[in-house]
């Protein structure tokens, strides 16, 4: 060894100062800050170099709770901690004796990004040496010796990566990085520890966004990705024997040999897991935070990264567990991870988290559960795994309430499970934050659930059990919430006892129909009051005593009021029009041309078009309303203009009133005959122009040699392509479109019709909307003659 030189420092002198202790801001841990003085002394003692440096060390409190006895604990803090002196024992416990009744904050919010601080010290690798910034070059030769000097060298590397005043520091050493990044290549395999150790080096600088490209540069997330997969499957190897010896030990009950290998290999399986998770998680770590970059993240999605984290799901270790929710938490908003999440049953083992002790862990999960709850098939899977009781007890922890509620609104929103709720307690635990609400603005989330769960009949009865239905109606109409309002005219469209008790709130409904009301509030009242339809409710008295037919007269008028109200105030008086008395009523008041001429106004909005036919319909069923719209008005004109049109349900309700209207009025029935002659004749002229025109060879049209299908025969001889009008022409084609007059003595021949317009047959049980008819449904039945009773509606079941 050379000899030293005289002036060559001899002594380093280390002088700690100036300590003071705090609480962590967010973190059950003390805080302790000081500042290190140190000194190189020369070969005669005198100081050649000085310098200070300020530090802080945490002292992480995990055991303290209510329960801990505080004295005892500020004792251990300052045997175990050299840098705080013995007089501030007192201190020390009044900081312990704060932390312990401190109020943590609920706030599950989320860190969006690890920090190094975030993880608990590795077994097997802790030293009892402290690191120096100055010493680097040394923990660097280290790592060129063997596997344990080089797990050393790396350690002693960490303990200063962990500090981030360091990390600016250590990236100017890139002899350093590169060592550390050629030892993980090549020796990743040798040691589990060694591998984890320099992974966490990297997580360090991965923690902040500006050493990204350093992390990337040395390509440590590829090599992460190799050691993800490989890990994988050695945990697969590791199951299958321990399985195989399991099964030896349990075939051979008798041989303790077996046993003893058996325990043994689980004991050694059990210590080769944690290390293994351990390694995993920081891997993952490290991934997630390189994920901050798109590009990245895409690179990582193209290496299979999420049947791997999907498989982790199965894994026990809720440190990994969290690491590995959060990841697809990220990845699952884009469609093309959601299903690949979709493919690997990710929802199936979510499943088994929830709920779980864990809250971080289980609020993680709901996140994304949440996610993926916006695709249809994957709520599906959500109510297949049993999660939709599970995520409805969870409505009862304050903590998860809000995610719960979102997941169980997408759920909700698909008809096929709306009537699951039932089985849960998800209703009665709705009703309770209903009720603990008050006067205050309720949930957005809540309200939305509440509103889609009322649209199932099921829920509509335990929604309304007990004074249900009385305390959202008082709150709708004392704070004038459309939410609410939106929920009861949800439940008021039940058939059955739910309808029934809105009988005591019809008063209360009719009131709001005013001028002076918010129009979403009165669309919402129109709309419930429009759905009651129950043979007990007297609606003349109704609109009498609130004033209601100047209101609906009114708000026909086109560009009045929006169409939304009044699409509803046409719908109400479709509903209302179903009693004799209100017809009349209605009639009277010139209402009929009011709706003609929204009608013309409307004539492109199917909705509008629908209603308004509706109307006609149950005018028309009226002996006391018929006289005013088949003489008064040119509503059976518009009718006739509209029995062809493109939408199914207009043309149903066109027909049943124009039969009605044929059956009463002579000349009008003929006009009525005469134009479903003209448009069928039509239809059947096209329909063989067409077929002449079709390209030579058509199977249907000709034989092979030219051939008409119909033979040598006339066209107008083949009966069978006749059209029979409903039931008004007979298949055999003998009866013209001037029938009428072939019935001089009112006989009835097979049409259904009889020579007595002025009488009508219906069924007793007329569909209570625009939307009750059924296609195959006959509305007019053949009867006996004989028991014809004159200028008298007889209605007849068929």
């Amino acid at each position: 060894m050379d000899t030293l030189q005289a002036g060559d420092p001899r002594y380093l002198k280390r002088r700690v100062k100036g300590c003071s202790i705090d609480v962590h801001p967010t973190e059950r841990a003390l805080v302790v800050q000081y500042e290190v003085e140190a000194t190189v002394l020369g070969e005669l003692g005198n100081p050649m170099v000085g310098e200070r440096k300020e530090c802080q060390k945490i002292i992480r409190l995990k055991s303290l709770n209510a329960h801990t006895d505080t004295s005892s604990l500020a004792r251990k803090v300052v045997e175990e901690c050299r840098l705080i002196h013995p007089s501030k024992l007192l201190e020390v416990e009044q900081l312990l004796f704060y932390l312990q009744n401190r109020k943590h904050s609920n706030d599950n919010q989320e860190k969006k990004r690890i920090s190094p601080r975030d993880f608990t010290p590795y077994a097997g690798v802790e030293l009892d040496e402290e690191a120096s910034i100055n010493s680097i070059s040394e923990y660097v030769e280290l790592l060129y010796e063997d596997i344990q000097e080089k797990i050393r060298g790396a350690t002693l590397i960490l303990q200063l990566a962990r500090n981030p005043d360091n990390l600016e520091e250590l990236i100017q050493n890139e002899t350093a990085l590169g060592a550390l990044a050629r030892v993980l290549r090549e020796d990743w395999k040798q040691s589990v520890d060694l591998a984890t150790t320099i992974i966490y080096v990297f997580f360090c600088f991965s923690s902040f966004s500006q050493f990204h490209g350093l992390v990337t540069h040395f390509k440590i997330g590829a090599l992460c990705m190799n050691i993800i997969e490989h890990e994988l499957k050695r945990y697969d190897l590791w199951q299958d024997e321990l399985q195989k010896k399991k099964k030896a030990s349990e075939e051979s009950s008798e041989n303790q040999n077996l046993k003893k290998e058996h325990e043994k290999s689980f004991r050694k399986y059990q210590s080769l897991l944690a290390k293994q998770e351990q390694l995993l998680r920081v891997c993952l770590c490290l991934l997630l935070n390189l994920a901050e970059d798109t590009r990245t993240e895409l690179k990582i999605r193209n290496k299979n990264i999420v049947h791997m984290l999907v498989k982790l799901l199965d894994r026990e270790d809720e440190e990994l567990l969290l690491v590995a929710l959060s990841f697809l938490k990220k990845l699952s908003i884009f469609l093309e991870n959601k299903n690949d999440m979709a493919e690997t049953f990710a929802v199936e083992k979510l499943a088994r988290l929830v709920p779980c002790e864990h809250q971080e862990l289980l609020s993680t999960a709901l996140r994304l559960l949440l996610n993926l709850s916006f695709d249809t098939s994957l709520r599906g899977h959500m109510v297949q795994a049993g999660l939709l009781p599970k995520v409805s007890s969870l409505l009862a922890d304050e903590a998860q309430r809000q995610l719960s509620m979102c997941i169980l609104y997408h759920i909700s929103v698909d008809d096929r499970f709306k009537s699951m709720f039932a089985d849960t307690d998800c209703i009665p635990q709705l009703m309770k934050m209903v009720y603990a609400c008050g006067e205050e603005k309720m949930d957005v989330e809540l309200i939305s659930l509440c509103i889609n769960l009322a649209a199932n009949r099921s829920n509509a009865k335990i929604i309304c059990e007990g004074n249900g239905l009385k305390m959202l109606m008082k709150r709708a109409l004392k704070l004038k919430d459309v939410l609410v309002m939106k929920m009861i005219r949800n439940l008021s469209q039940h058939n059955g006892p739910t309808k029934s008790l809105f009988l005591d709130h019809v008063g209360d409904l009719a009131a709001q129909i005013s001028e002076d009301e918010a129009e979403e509030f009165v669309i919402e009242c129109l709309g419930t009051l429009a759905n009651l339809t129950i043979p007990d409710l007297d609606w003349a008295l109704v609109l009498k005593e609130y004033n209601l037919v100047p209101y609906l007269k009114d708000r026909l008028k086109p560009g009045s009021a929006e169409d939304d109200l009044i699409l509803e105030v046409v719908i109400m008086i479709g509903t209302v029009s179903m009693d004799d008395s209100c017809a009349a009523m209605l009639a009277k008041s010139g209402l009929i041309p009011a709706l003609i001429e929204l009608l013309n106004a409307q004539q492109e909005d199917d909705e509008f078009v629908c209603q308004i036919v509706y109307v006609f319909y149950q005018m028309v069923f009226h002996k006391a309303t018929r006289d005013v719209i088949v003489k008064d008005t040119q509503a059976p004109a518009y009718l006739i203009d509209l029995m062809h049109d493109n939408n199914a349900e207009i043309r149903k309700v066109c027909h049943n009133t124009l039969d009605i209207i044929a059956e009463y009025d002579e000349e009008w029935g003929k006009k009525i005959q005469n134009e479903k002659f003209r448009w069928y004749n039509g239809q059947w002229l096209e329909m063989v122009e067409n077929r002449l025109m079709d390209e030579e060879g058509e199977p249907f049209v000709f034989g092979e040699d030219r051939e008409s299908f119909i033979g040598d025969r006339d066209i107008l001889e083949r009966p069978d392509l006749f059209y029979s009008a409903d039931g008004i022409m007979s298949a055999d084609g003998a009866i013209s479109p001037e029938f009428y007059t072939d019935f001089p003595n009112g006989e009835l021949g097979q049409t259904g019709y009889m020579g007595n317009v002025s009488e009508q047959f219906v069924p007793a049980d007329r569909p209570v909307s625009a939307y009750g008819f059924r296609p195959d449904e006959q509305f007019f039945c053949n009867f006996n003659t004989a028991s014809r009773l004159p200028d008298v509606i007889s209605h007849q079941h068929c």
